[in-house]
């Protein structure tokens, strides 16, 4: 990573951003050698990516071909726009953010337990509550869909949190975060130190 002070380092930190996140981003590469990009709804559990998705597709005949993948997901936090300096140049805005970048291989699940425990997984992470209608085996949805795992080789995260300003400059955009009070800027103001 080119800006090692934005360097997430803690693997629990990594994966609470995981956690965090419901959107990911997974990019295969295509039969013409070019990256396929596809948002998705993700699980991240015991350790691995999990998503759901139709037997078929250009994202499945992809991962058949060459299981290397690459998986993102971030959070935006806050905006500095010109209006924190609007007689400074219009180079100097900035968006505040998490990020993590995951290297792995895609496979389609096979195990019938796996895949409705990872469904169920998905459907927890995404249903925010304990209490919802388990996934089954026989239920013909299991059956209807595929199940992905992105066994992870390699991840990273990067938190643009204002690390190579001044303790100065901090003070003056927490402020200005405070002060606008957008969405996002209260958790920003309160990270940046």
């Amino acid at each position: 990573m080119r800006r090692s002070q934005c360097e997430i380092t803690e693997k629990k930190s990594i994966e609470e951003i995981l956690k965090r996140c419901r959107i990911g981003r997974l990019a295969t590469v295509g039969a013409d050698g070019y990256p396929y990009i596809t948002p998705l709804n993700y699980v991240y559990w015991q350790g691995a990516i999990y998503f759901h998705c139709a037997h078929k597709g250009e994202k499945i005949d992809n991962i058949a071909r060459d299981p290397r993948v690459c998986f993102e997901v971030d959070i935006p936090l806050a905006y500095k726009g010109i209006d924190f300096e609007p007689q400074g140049p219009v180079c100097q805005v900035h968006q505040f953010y998490h990020s993590v970048i995951i290297r792995g291989r895609a496979e389609v699940v096979g195990d019938l337990v796996e895949k409705v425990d990872a469904l169920n997984a998905l459907m927890a992470s995404h249903e925010g509550v304990a209490d919802f209608s388990r996934i089954t085996a026989d239920l013909p949805a299991v059956a209807a869909c595929a199940v992905v795992a992105v066994r992870i080789e390699s991840l990273s995260g990067k938190s643009d949190l204002a690390q190579k300003k001044s303790e100065v400059d901090k003070e003056q955009i927490r402020k200005y975060l405070q002060q606008r009070n957008l969405p996002g800027d209260a958790e920003a103001a309160r990270l940046i130190r």
